[in-house]
């Protein structure tokens, strides 16, 4: 399926100031009720996690990961992962689980 992204700022700032947080030593992820029949993902690193390459990879993993788990989440909410540190370096298991622990504590998985 299609990965709707959040590209704008103020989107972010809206689900930033209105989402509730979950975290793990890994990711944060912020969730916000869009009130549409659609998931947005929206991903943000800081340049204190890593060099450009380290910084795109996380986010290409994390992309990959909700692209192929975007079906069995519930519909209608805006997504934002912020990597930690700490995720640098990791691999595409380590931020796969990360991310679908952090989906789970939020309640939006389907099953």
């Amino acid at each position: 399926m299609k990965v709707y992204r959040i590209k704008k700022n103020a989107e972010f700032r809206v689900v930033y100031k209105r989402g509730r947080s979950f975290s793990n030593n890994l990711l944060v992820l912020y969730i916000y009720r869009n009130r549409k029949n659609i998931n947005r993902l929206g991903i943000s690193i800081s340049k204190r996690v890593g060099k450009s390459v380290e910084r795109n990879r996380i986010k290409r993993l994390i992309k990959e990961i909700c692209r192929l788990d975007i079906k069995d989440v519930k519909i209608g909410y805006d997504l934002v992962f912020i990597a930690r540190n700490l995720s640098n370096g990791k691999n595409y298991i380590e931020i796969g689980n990360s991310t679908k622990n952090l989906i789970k504590k939020a309640g939006l998985y389907n099953k």
